[in-house]
C-alpha cells in the first residue's frame, strides 16, 4: 500500500525530467543546511542521478512535487556503508548487494512539517520490501541537522552512535540506523 502524500503534493519515482530539480534540492541541502557543500567522495550520486537511481531497477529516487517543482527527495541504492570512514564491523553487518541504503532524505525548509519526509521514507521502505535481494534498510544521518535525530528515532532503530568517533570530521555528528521492513 503506497503512503498518502500531504494535500497538494505528489510523491513518486523520479523521471528524467525531475533530475535537475532533485539535484537542486540535494545541493542546496549540502551548502545551506550542512554548511560543507558538495564533497565528491560522499556525493557522487548527485552528479549522476540517472545512472545511480533511474537506470538500476534495484535503486530508486523518490521525489515530492508541489506546483510542478521538486521539493523533496529520498533515494535507495544497494551499497552498504563503506569502510573507511565507517567502522569495519558496520560495513560487514550491512554488505553491499543485500543492504538497501536510504539516502538523500531532504525536504526544502518551506515544505517541512507536513509529513513529506515520512511519506517518502514509507514509500522507500515499500520499494525495498518488494525488491528481491534486500535483507534490510540501513541509513546514517548527521544529527546536527535540526529535527533529524528525533525524526529518525521515531522511525528507525539506532545501530551505532558515531558522534564520539568523529568519523566524518568536525561538524558532522553521525548516527547509524536500521528501518524494519
Amino acid at each position: 500500500m503506497s503512503p498518502t502524500p500531504p494535500a497538494g503534493y505528489t510523491v513518486r519515482p523520479a523521471t528524467p525530467a525531475d533530475v535537475d530539480g532533485a539535484r537542486a534540492v540535494m545541493l542546496d541541502t549540502f551548502y545551506k543546511e550542512f554548511g560543507y557543500g558538495y564533497v565528491p567522495r560522499w556525493h557522487r550520486d548527485v552528479t549522476d542521478i540517472r545512472g545511480t537511481y533511474l537506470d538500476d531497477p534495484r535503486h530508486v529516487l523518490l521525489v515530492a512535487v508541489h506546483d510542478g517543482e521538486v521539493v523533496a527527495t529520498t533515494g535507495v541504492h544497494s551499497r552498504g556503508p563503506a569502510h573507511p570512514p565507517h567502522p569495519r564491523w558496520l560495513a560487514e553487518r550491512y554488505p553491499s548487494g543485500t543492504t538497501a541504503q536510504l539516502v538523500r532524505v531532504y525536504v526544502r525548509p518551506e515544505h517541512r512539517r507536513r509529513g513529506l519526509a515520512r511519506t517518502l521514507v514509507d514509500a522507500a521502505r515499500d520499494f525495498v520490501a518488494r525488491t528481491p535481494g534486500y535483507d534490510c534498510l540501513y541509513l546514517h544521518t548527521n544529527v546536527r541537522v535540526e529535527g533529524a535525530e528525533a525524526f529518525w528515532r521515531s522511525t528507525a532503530k539506532e545501530i551505532f552512535d558515531a558522534r564520539t568517533t568523529g568519523e566524518h570530521g568536525p561538524g558532522v555528528a553521525t548516527v547509524h540506523f536500521e528501518i524494519p521492513l
